[in-house]
This record gives structure tokens, sequence and C-alpha cells, in this order.
């Protein structure tokens, strides 16, 4: 069964900004979320749907690829990761949902202390060109960027030595505060620590305190065989560096092709357009065709060939990605007339004219006896 459009899953509009669609998710969530529906299996369903649709639309990279690519942005799997995201998680208490909109609320100061949390790393964007060869047989590939790593000096501490990383007296060490506003408790990001649960009074020299340094990394990718122009391949762990120890981000290959002097591809589809004499194409002959796998086939031109006409090789063409099935190649004949001709050549072929009647040319004859017709009718 088909997965329904997100935008769809949710009730907004394609060009629906995020306030748009963070409420229509929040709506959602609290009416389907299963701590309010136990065992309706259909809420629990449409609860699913709606995480994972507001999952991609919240998110503005995950966003630009499903308007261009719809579901199947997701589907691709390569280098270690998959699409942009690799599925969706589980769900929380209905109280975790109700804390991502409007932080930690307790009634009459029992609302709950959650632990410090991580943050994660930004995710990092590579542009990689690779050649139709290389696409064909998937490649390994060096690349290197500069990025955020976790500072090896302090470990990742941002303090230059032990003693001078300090729980926060703020907020104890959880990173986050609780203050009261009436009958409810509001739990909030501590200010002082931004977060962390700690403070540093001897900062590292080497980050300036913050724990992380940047730095140019090398490392070697691997392409799938079959991706095409605009394949994005997820590396799981290879962005920038979490603050505060946190997880790294991901790197996000965008994978370019470059023009094939000989073939053209569409999808798993190759074709090469292939000149031959007009000789071989009256009389017949054959035709030595390479293909995109470096190997040659031969292929037989008919007696008769007309500029045009195409002929398909079965499982000459591209792999399909992550697949063990190839495309097939589509080669399409050019007749080529001859230029620069000598005084004997063209006296030969106007003898060779002269011998030719409507049997030779069926389509010039067929064609001329329209137009005797058409301007017939017209008189």
């Amino acid at each position: 069964m088909s997965k329904r459009d997100y935008y769809d899953v949710l009730g907004v509009q394609k060009d629906s900004d995020s306030s748009a669609i963070k409420s229509a998710y929040r709506k959602m969530a609290m009416k389907f979320h299963p701590d309010r529906n136990p065992g309706d299996t259909e809420a629990e369903k449409n609860f699913k749907e709606a995480s994972e649709a507001y999952e991609v639309l919240s998110n503005n990279e995950k966003r630009q690829a499903y308007d261009s690519y719809g579901h199947a942005a997701f589907e691709q799997q390569g280098g270690g990761g998959s699409g942009f995201g690799g599925g969706f998680e589980g769900f929380g208490s209905f109280s975790d949902i109700f804390e991502d909109f409007f932080g930690d609320i307790g009634g009459g100061g029992q609302g709950r202390t959650r632990g410090r949390q991580e943050q994660r790393g930004e995710d990092l964007k590579y542009e990689v060109s690779i050649d139709l060869r290389e696409a064909y047989t998937g490649v390994k590939k060096e690349i290197s960027f500069d990025t955020l790593v976790t500072c090896d000096s302090c470990d990742g501490t941002g303090s230059e030595s032990r003693s001078g990383l300090k729980t926060c007296d703020v907020c104890g060490g959880t990173g986050r505060v609780r203050a009261s506003q009436g009958f409810f408790t509001v739990e909030r990001t501590c200010s002082a620590c931004g977060g962390s649960g700690h403070v540093i009074s001897d900062p590292c020299k080497a980050c300036n305190g913050d724990g992380r340094r940047r730095k140019n990394r090398k490392i070697e990718v691997s392409i799938p065989a079959g991706v095409e122009e605009g394949s994005r391949i997820r590396i799981a762990g290879e962005g920038a560096a979490g603050p505060n120890k946190g997880p790294n981000g991901d790197l996000y290959l965008f994978v370019t092709l470059d023009n094939h002097p000989i073939f053209e591809r569409d999808s798993t589809e190759i074709f090469c357009n292939v000149p031959i004499s007009i000789v071989d194409a009256a009389l017949g002959g054959s035709v030595e065709v390479p293909t995109v796998s470096g190997g040659r086939v031969k292929v037989k031109i008919p007696p008769g060939s007309q500029n045009g006409d195409q002929f398909r090789l079965n499982g000459k063409g591209m792999p399909a990605l992550r697949s063990i099935s190839f495309g097939d190649m589509i080669i399409t004949l050019i007749v080529e007339i001859p230029k620069n001709l000598s005084d004997n050549q063209k006296r030969l072929l106007k003898e060779f004219n002269e011998e030719l009647d409507t049997r030779n040319s069926p389509e010039k004859s067929g064609f001329f006896s329209k137009v005797k017709d058409f301007w017939d009718g017209l008189a």
C-alpha cells in the first residue's frame, strides 16, 4: 500500500510555514497519542503516520528532499545510512509530546525534572562528482572537508583542567531549571550553563572553552553502483561533533555526474548514436559498438536501414541501484551523408540515382504521390 502524502497526513498546504506544520502536528498528536487511546490500533497508526510526516516536514533539508523526490528521497540506501533518517523511531509518552511544544509543565509544582540532554552535532553536505563509468561500477573516493571535531586537548569538556569544570549552581548539573507560573511549573534550559550542566572557570586554550575545534578531515566514502544525478547518500556519524561531547551529526553526499562524450543516460537506460555510411545503410553490414561496461558488441545492420532506426541491446545499460538487474542500451543509427565528393564520386552517384525507381525509395514516392493528390484537391 502506497504512503499518503505527508502534507495530506497533517492537513496542511504545501506552502505552509513551520508554525502551521507544528500546530497541525500538535493537534494530531494530542488526539491520537496511544496514552490517550489505549488499545486503539487505529489511533496508534494515525499517530505514527503523523509523527513520520512531522519529522520530515519540520526539517528544512528533509522537507526540500521530499518536495523534490517524494517518498523516494528516503528509500535510497548507501554509504552506511539510509536516505534522510533511516526510518522513524517509536513514540514517547503523551507528556513528552506536550513538553516538545511547551516545555516541561507540571501542576502544583509536581513537574518532573529531566537530566541533561545531549545535543547532536550539525549535519554536513558534500558534493561529489563522478563519471559515468564510476556510476556503473561503484567507486570509493577520498574526500576532505572542514568540520568541528571534539577537542583532543580537553577531550571535549571545554576546560583546561579538571578543577576548572564545575557543576552549575543554578541547575545543579541537570541543565534544566524550573519556574512556577501560577498553577503551573515550567521547566526550561538553564541559561547559566546553556544546558550543559556545568560551568567552566578555566577555559581550554585550544578550543576557547567550546569543547570542539575546526579541523580538516579526510575520509574514504563508498558510492554504490547505479547512483544517479542528484542521489543523496547518508553517512551516519561523519558530520560535526556535538557540543558537550554530544553525538556527531551525519554527512550527506550529493552526487553529480560528469557528461560522457559517447553515452547519454536516462535512469538505467544508456543511449548511443552510431554513425554508419549510406552504403552500410543500403546494403547492410555490421558495426562494433562500445558499452558502458567497457566491452564491445557487434551489431548487425539490416539492408535498407534508415536514419534514426534504433536497436535495443538488452542488459547493456546501467545497473539498478541496490539490485542485480541492468537496464538496456539503445543505439540510434545516424546515416552519414558523404561530403567533399570527388568528380568521379559525383558521377557514380548520378549514375546510381538514374538506376533508382519507386521500389527503391517507397517513402519518397509515397510522399510525392500524396503531395500531388493534395494539389489536385485544391484545383
